[in-house]
Order: structure tokens, then sequence, then C-alpha cells
């Protein structure tokens, strides 16, 4: 299995494709099988590079807490491990964290940053309503087994006309996730690393070509937060999906397909449409 090293932490990471360079950051107890809609489609003109996080997946586990700072050198080594210098970097919830911090920290490293189901952390973050009932179901996740707390998170995490119409998508989706767990500290130390996320007062020092994506019916992150990231980041575009929820890659398949006409609008050498 190719691996990355961050200090002690190795890191799983494949590549699938050719052509210009596409970092791919996960989100929250998501691994590389989480991107299974993405990759095929991103993998027609670019070279598409994934990996898991530390302490999921098939890379190493740790016994501390980490931040979203730590998770973005995690990801530059993947980089360096991959022998790209300059990559696009597409991150989705918790991997768009991360992919704020790489672009911030490391602006000679990405090409173009892509932020899904994203915030700017902080006090300029806005959390799910009461009425949505979204943090009391995240409490009681805990207590329910895997299988149990994916299906019930269904409600949450996939639009309404998703769960009408195409519930072969969920299925197909709950199926990769159940293939690779996060186990309980994982998911702790990820959630923790969410929770003091803080870059509000610095996506103004972002550089490189950026587009803000987002569900309109996202729960888990409500789509103002997409608002302040495409006003805050200098030259940001912002693409906003009806009918799609906090997974709008399952949601919305033509959301990937236009990710991917962006990056390509910013990329040299492209080899597919």
């Amino acid at each position: 299995m190719p691996m990355a090293r961050n200090g002690a932490v190795n890191l799983y990471w494949e590549s699938v494709g050719r052509g210009p360079a596409v970092l791919l950051v996960a989100g929250q107890g998501m691994t590389v099988d989480g991107w299974w809609p993405t990759i095929p489609v991103l993998a027609r003109s670019f070279r598409v590079i994934a990996f898991d996080h530390r302490d999921t997946g098939r890379s190493g586990r740790v016994l501390l807490p980490y931040s979203v700072a730590q998770l973005a050198e995690d990801a530059v080594a993947v980089l360096d491990a991959a022998g790209e210098q300059r990559a696009h970097v597409y991150g989705i919830s918790l991997g768009s964290l991360v992919a704020q911090e790489v672009a911030l920290h490391h602006s000679d490293r990405v090409e173009a940053l892509v932020l899904g189901a994203s915030s700017a952390g902080g006090w300029a973050a806005y959390k799910p309503s009461a009425s949505s009932n979204a943090q009391t179901f995240l409490f009681r996740a805990g207590t329910m087994g895997p299988q149990e707390a994916e299906w019930a998170a269904v409600p949450y995490t996939y639009a309404e006309k998703t769960r009408r119409s195409h519930p072969e998508r969920i299925s197909a989706d709950i199926a990769h996730r159940l293939s690779s767990l996060p186990e309980p500290l994982a998911y702790l130390h990820q959630a923790a690393a969410v929770a003091t996320h803080d870059a509000y007062d610095r996506l103004n020092e972002v550089v490189s070509p950026t587009l803000v994506v987002h569900g309109e019916e996202d729960i888990f992150i409500p789509p103002v937060n997409a608002l302040v990231l495409a006003d805050r980041i200098p030259g940001a575009e912002l693409r906003l999906w009806p009918n799609a929820g906090h997974m709008y890659i399952i949601d919305e398949p033509r959301a990937d397909r236009d990710i991917a006409r962006f990056l390509r609008q910013h990329s040299d050498d492209v080899v597919g449409v």
C-alpha cells in the first residue's frame, strides 16, 4: 500500500487518472471509499489523489487529539509522497476546513481550491438550527451501532428529493461508509478538531482561485456558511445546489461535473473533458 509519512503518522493514499493533480480531502468519518461518486468524474481529466486521514481507514492511529492545522500538514505530506509540487485541493466538510489551512499555510502548493459543505469556523460559523434536531441527533448517534447510526442519519445527511426518488444512491453511499468506519476515539478527535477550527480572520489571505460549493438543504452546516466564505475569500465563486443536503455529492451528481469544469478552467494540459 502507498504510504505518506508526517512525523510518526503513516497516511494511506491512492491515485487514479492522469493530468493535473487534484487532492481530495475527506470529511469527518470518511475514507477514500467515501469519494466513490467523485473520483470517476474527476479522473477523466485529472490525476486524482485521495487519502485516509490519520485515525481512519488504512492510515495510522494516534492517541492524542490534533488540530485541523495538523491534518493540513498530513495533506501536504501526501502531496509530497505523490511527487506533486502543486495541486488543486478539494475538501468536503471537515476536509474543507483542512483545505482552508493548506491554502493559507502552503499557498505555493495550491493551484485552485474547492470548499464543499464548509464553514469559516469560530464565531463566524452558523450552527444547525434548534428546530432541525441535528445536534441532538449527533449526541444520540454515539449510543448507536454503526449501521443503525448511518441509517438514522439519513434525514440529516441527504436531501428530501434524494430520499424520495433515489434511495439507491443512499444505499450505495452507506455501503461504502460501512466498509471502513471510524473508531470512537477517532470520531471524537475529528469532532474536536472541527470545533476548534477558526479561519475567518485569515480567509482574506487566500490567493488561490476558489469555488465554494454547498447544498441548500444542508442541515449540519447551514448554507449561510457558504455565503460567509464566498464573501470573505477574494474573488471566490459560489455555487449553491437546490435539492441537495450535506452530502451534495450524492444528492446532486452534477455538482462534481461542475467542479471539474471549474478546475479545468484553472489548469494547464488537461487530459479529458
